[in-house]
């Protein structure tokens, strides 16, 4: 029985296939994939996950502990700051601690109990289409960028993280990275034992070269004799998931819109945050033009406009696709709408309803 609209869907066959290019990258470049939270937990399918990956990366202790208690293995955690009391947390079930400056790693190491530690660099490069997301942007504070301060703290560390990629499906961009990377910081990497090249690699994306990439990763680990990391969110889940909205109404002033169940303020917040438009299914496009608005009282609450081939009325249904990324894991109770359920359609056909939100969610939220 499927659940009231709106809800999330998660299509578990979709999801494998980008696990198998993952195992398949795991293999042929020697690479270890960690799961990066902060895109996607729902953990409801973390046992399909877990087979096909090495761990998950955090970017908070609670996010670390939903790691380390649903996932399992390799638990990664890096954050801009931390404190205290979080390190002495962490110390107790993270494999892998990453600073992101000498200060906060000279304060904390000794309570980092029997974690490896390590330190994110800035290189300086990167590659990103908004700059609000670029990890390299200008004066950015997400790393350490002078080489000294690195060399002094490498007595304290066991491995790196260059992070300096977002949503990148461009691989001469990130062979060319790479080896700058590789030729500025030789000295450094050949003192690692793990490299970490965090996530916003899309090589799950349909046509990338994923042969060249796996060999590029395997050249620069065997040079440097280390053990490299890669944190893939997006590229895990892409093409895997879907917001399921139904239409309320149908308004009209000089154009049409159509205003459904859900909202990107509320359920799909990257979409306002860049100025982006929601995908639909491309079988639904046609001569009839509509923007599809959500429900909340914000008047920019609009996944986008598009073309369909029959006139849109209240009780169709809107599949908005790509929904799993930076969604569930940012949705909130703006105007105390109602939180959209996941579900998760399993390898063997089943539809499984795995989490319902009521009133008593939207309350204990508040104080």
């Amino acid at each position: 029985m499927k659940p009231e609209t709106p809800y999330y869907l998660i299509d578990e066959k979709a999801l494998l296939a980008n696990l198998r290019t993952i195992d398949f990258i795991r293999k042929t470049s020697e690479a270890k994939c960690v799961l990066a939270l902060k895109c996607f937990a729902a953990w409801s399918v973390f046992e399909l996950v877990k087979r096909h990956m090495d761990g998950t990366t955090a970017s908070s202790p609670y996010e670390a502990r939903l790691g380390h208690e649903k996932f399992g293995k390799e638990v990664h955690v890096y954050s801009p700051g931390y404190k205290r009391r979080e390190i002495l947390t962490l110390g107790n079930f993270a494999d892998k601690i990453i600073f992101n400056s000498v200060s906060q790693l000279k304060a904390f190491y000794r309570y980092a109990g029997k974690a490896q530690l390590g330190l994110r660099i800035n290189p300086g490069v990167g590659y990103s289409h908004f700059d609000l997301a670029d990890p390299s942007r200008k004066y950015c504070r997400l790393g350490v960028c002078l080489k000294e301060l690195v060399r002094r703290a490498l007595p304290y560390i066991d491995g790196v993280m260059f992070h300096f990629n977002c949503e990148n499906a461009d691989f001469k961009n990130f062979r060319a990275n790479i080896e700058y990377i590789g030729n500025e910081y030789k000295d450094i990497l050949k003192c690692c034992k793990w490299v970490s090249l965090g996530g916003g690699i899309y090589f799950t994306r349909k046509g990338y070269p994923v042969g060249d990439f796996c060999r590029t990763v395997r050249d620069f680990a065997g040079h440097f004799n280390t053990q490299v990391y890669l944190e893939p969110g997006e590229s895990v889940i892409t093409r895997s998931s879907e917001l399921v909205c139904t239409v309320l109404d149908v308004v009209q002033n000089r154009t049409y819109t159509a205003i459904v169940d859900a909202s990107t303020e509320a359920h799909m917040l990257d979409l306002l945050i860049y100025r982006s438009e929601a995908k639909i299914d491309a079988e639904k496009r046609g001569g009839y033009k509509y923007t599809i608005a959500g429900r909340s009282c914000l008047a920019g609450d609009i996944f986008g406009s598009y073309c369909f081939k029959k006139r849109l009325k209240p009780g169709d249904t809107i599949r908005f696709k790509d929904a799993g990324g930076y969604t569930m894991v940012k949705k909130n109770w703006f105007n105390g709408l109602q939180m959209p359920a996941i579900a998760v359609k399993r390898l063997n056909g089943k539809l499984d309803i795995v989490r319902k939100f009521g009133y008593k969610d939207f309350l204990n939220n508040l104080s």
